[in-house]
């Protein structure tokens, strides 16, 4: 016998039938002793009992340095029968030792157990052992042990030692020549006695009047025939090519946005001395040129600065009226008591100057009229009168502009019809910056604090995950495409933590543009820019650093969830999904709408609301009627409570004569005289949002979806969706512009969507199935031999994801050089 190269097998088939006489086998080695008895019994769930009639048990070969050596061995059998006949085998295995690269088919039995030797080449450093076979039951176990006696390999004991994982029709264990200190080990296949474990049905148990319950179930003929192949892995080259990839493709992006903003910067440099250069008086005349509107891009200005109390639309009298002679500013109320208005009382100018005569220089040279305001937002928010003023502002009728307001005589009172009837931000950004700039940078203290909060225990507990795994060599604990894992350190697949880079480099550039347009906005406002004080969307950065914060976070506990993919961390790889989903919906509602965004208390509380429903959607809605049931009543009030709040500007109460007021406007508007909708715009949006809703909601009452976490971000994207076709459709309807960069942006990035989200959809692993059957999706490594498809989804998603960052970010350059009265609410 050669023990380099094969293995000596004992086979028993017990010919009579004695039951409660069983013969007991014993085969005793020079280190080892394999003991058997025949009928061979084994148990399943519940305590139910196999009975096997036919045994056969390869004997453990010790270690030996000898080329070839006889071995010597003893086989003792013992019954209580009187009367037996058996027959006994001893055969050799040829094939004992597996080749790299090469295939062995064989067969195996819950009572007739395989494993075979594999001995590491001297320049392979680790291997991956794959195991795979044509039907997926019976459910069988692979095991990878070390060379020891005896070698565990019955379905009672073979999850003593070693690594093990269920299979059905596919198993792969990545395997490290340091873990074995002799450079061999056994590959073990087991056949289990029943196919629960892999997701399979229990047996039928028969029972007649005549057995017992606790009599054993002959199982007959319950093989199953398996193909193992044992493949070099990658190379600690393969390694670290794969780290410098990763790190270039995204740190290329630092060099392309920091060669945009030189590229920008000095485009503004040549912009700023043509303006000087305009300006200077000429030699020949000593005048001035002057710089036409067109060049500027903007119109007159006609309303006062951004934050001031005054700060409106020229629905105000600010339109009418001037402070230029004085810089302290007295208020008065003047007009018609429903139409109470605080305006300075100052001497009224001329009609034409009200029109829109106004130079940017005089606006600039204005006094700030922010100075003047100390309250905070709440006690603003509490007066009466602006209470009442609100009502007037923000429920005004969007009308073309080509219907102008009545004209008016200087030093008339406001009257309704002297008012412009269409909403501008100018009358949604009425409030003290400084108090909306405080107000919007808790949205990132506090997600900074969750972040830390919810980060810490994470990574505890993602740690000990990897700990259990390692230490008792349980496969089935996490989820991974065990094809392409691969491990580095304690870490067992490093290649999906490696690509969560992404989302954390590119988070930390986002916030590092933040802060640069942030410090250029400060400066601009500290040398009185008036294009900072008086035009395009209201600057407030607080979201942005939100939305830059949570998309770090995406990766960092990205990362934490794929140390251990599985059923019970599931939500680390989706919470902040939601927040990102959520926060750029309120950004693109903010852009519009400064003064009459949510706060950060109530945006987080919901956000946490959608990940309360994520866990318990996950945990108790599998199959749960009720859970549909109250889930769709509950998405289906939420849709209605918040297109109500959006369609009428939050100028709404929920109290008891809510259903008086509801049933008074449906006897008005439809029955008395049918009208159509007094904001047209926003009721397109929100009808076509109620009618999603609505659908997904059906959809999962019907369907009832096993991945309840997808099918609620799916919610999320859809509404955020919509809402950003939305905002582009009526932007370009309101005449406004879309530049180049974020034109640009929006191209690529809906291109990168669609790659990503064809990778996203190929689902390497589920744990919504056994373990067993996740394997079965499993794939090999598609790019450099280290990635896989849902490493290049984490590649492109988060380039996607910083991509439409830079959308929100740009969208509104277009609005830069025109004033906020003169930019449509939507």
């Amino acid at each position: 016998l050669s023990p380099q190269t094969e293995g000596v097998r004992v086979s028993v088939n017990v010919l009579s039938d004695h039951k409660d006489r069983p013969v007991l086998f014993v085969v005793r080695q020079k280190e080892a002793v394999v003991s058997f008895q025949v009928p061979l019994i084994l148990r399943g769930l519940y305590q139910r009992k196999y009975a096997y009639q036919e045994v056969s048990r390869t004997l453990c070969q010790p270690q030996t340095k000898a080329e070839v050596e006889t071995q010597h061995f003893y086989v003792d059998v013992s019954t209580l029968s009187l009367n037996t006949s058996y027959q006994l085998r001893v055969t050799r295995v040829e094939n004992f030792v597996l080749r790299t690269n090469e295939r062995f088919s064989f067969n195996a039995t819950a009572a007739q157990p395989q494993y075979f030797k594999y001995e590491f080449p001297e320049e392979v450093d680790s291997v991956i052992v794959k195991v795979t076979s044509a039907m997926a039951f019976p459910c069988s176990v692979i095991s990878i042990q070390d060379i020891l006696c005896p070698v565990y390999d019955l379905d009672n004991n073979v999850a003593f030692i070693g690594m093990y994982q269920t299979m059905t029709k596919k198993a792969a264990i990545t395997v490290q020549k340091k873990d074995f200190p002799s450079h061999s080990f056994y590959v073990v296949v087991v056949v289990k006695t029943e196919d629960e474990a892999c997701g399979g049905a229990l047996p039928y148990y028969p029972l007649s009047k005549d057995a017992s319950p606790d009599d054993p179930v002959d199982q007959h003929n319950r093989q199953k025939t398996l193909e193992v192949m044992v493949s070099p892995a990658i190379t600690s080259e393969a390694y670290v090519r794969s780290v410098l990839f990763c790190l270039g493709i995204f740190l290329s992006f630092y060099i392309l946005t920091l060669l945009i903003a030189c590229w920008e910067s000095c485009r503004q440099h040549r912009r700023k001395g043509l303006l000087a250069a305009m300006d200077s008086p000429s030699l020949d005349t000593g005048h001035s040129h002057s710089i036409p509107d067109s060049f500027l891009k903007h119109g007159p200005y006609d309303s006062y600065g951004y934050g001031s109390f005054g700060n409106g639309s020229s629905s105000s009298t600010e339109g009418i009226t001037d402070s230029l002679g004085s810089a302290e500013v007295s208020y008065s109320y003047v007009g018609q008591e429903q139409f109470k208005r605080r305006t300075p009382s100052a001497p009224t100018r001329p009609l034409s100057t009200a029109m829109g005569e106004r130079s940017l220089e005089n606006v600039a040279g204005r006094p700030r009229l922010d100075s003047l305001s100390s309250v905070e937002e709440d006690d603003y928010d509490t007066l009466a009168d602006i209470d009442y003023d609100k009502n007037v502002i923000r429920t005004k009728v969007r009308v073309p502009p080509a219907l102008p307001a009545a004209p008016r005589w200087p030093g008339e009172p406001l009257t309704p019809l002297s008012l412009q009837q269409y909403l501008c931000v100018a009358d949604l950004a009425r409030k003290d910056k400084r108090v909306l700039r405080k107000k919007y940078q808790i949205y990132f203290w506090n997600i900074a604090t969750i972040a830390v909060f919810y980060a810490l225990p994470v990574i505890q507990l993602v740690i000990t995950y990897q700990t259990v795994v390692n230490v008792t060599g349980n496969q089935d604990i996490c989820y991974y495409n065990f094809l392409c894992a691969h491990p580095l350190g304690n870490l067992s697949a490093f290649n999906n933590i490696l690509s969560n880079l992404g989302y954390v480099l590119l988070g930390l550039l986002f916030l590092l543009i933040i802060l640069q347009r942030e410090i250029n906005y400060n400066r601009a406002l500290l040398r009185n820019d008036a294009h900072a004080l008086e035009c395009g969307i209201p600057k407030h950065f607080g979201l942005f650093y939100a939305m830059g914060t949570a998309l770090m976070m995406e990766g960092l506990l990205s990362a934490c969830y794929h140390v251990c993919p599985n059923y019970t961390n599931f939500q680390f790889d989706t919470s902040f999904m939601y927040m990102i989903a959520g926060l750029c919906m309120l950004k693109l509602y903010q852009k519009r709408h400064p003064d009459i965004n949510a706060s950060a208390y109530s945006a987080y509380a919901c956000l946490a609301l959608v990940i309360f429903f994520s866990v318990v959607g996950v945990v108790f809605g599998k199959g749960n009627t009720a859970f549909w049931i109250v889930f769709s009543v509950i998405h289906i009030v939420a849709t209605l409570l918040l297109s109500t709040q959006l369609y009428y500007m939050g100028r709404w109460k929920l109290d008891s004569g809510i259903l008086r007021r509801i049933l008074h406007v449906l006897y008005t508007d439809c029955v008395r005289q049918c009208s159509g909708p007094m904001y047209v715009d926003r009721m397109v949006l929100l009808v076509m949002g109620n009618i999603i809703n609505w659908s997904l909601a059906a959809y999962g009452l019907i369907v009832r979806p096993n991945d309840f976490a997808s099918y609620l971000l799916a919610i999320g994207i859809c509404n955020l969706l919509l809402y950003f076709a939305f905002y582009i459709i009526m932007k370009l309807r309101s005449g406004e512009r879309i530049k180049l960069i974020p034109l640009l942006c929006i191209i690529s990035t809906s291109v990168v969507w669609g790659f990503a989200l064809f990778f996203f959809f190929q689902g390497l692993s589920t744990w919504q199935k056994t373990p067993a059957e996740s394997r079965e999706h499993n794939r090999d490594c598609i790019l450099l031999d280290f990635f896989d498809d849902h490493d290049i989804w984490h590649f492109l998603s988060s380039i996607a994801m910083f991509g439409s960052f830079l959308v929100l970010l740009t969208l509104d350059d277009d609005l830069d050089c025109v004033q906020r009265d003169k930019i449509y609410v939507f």
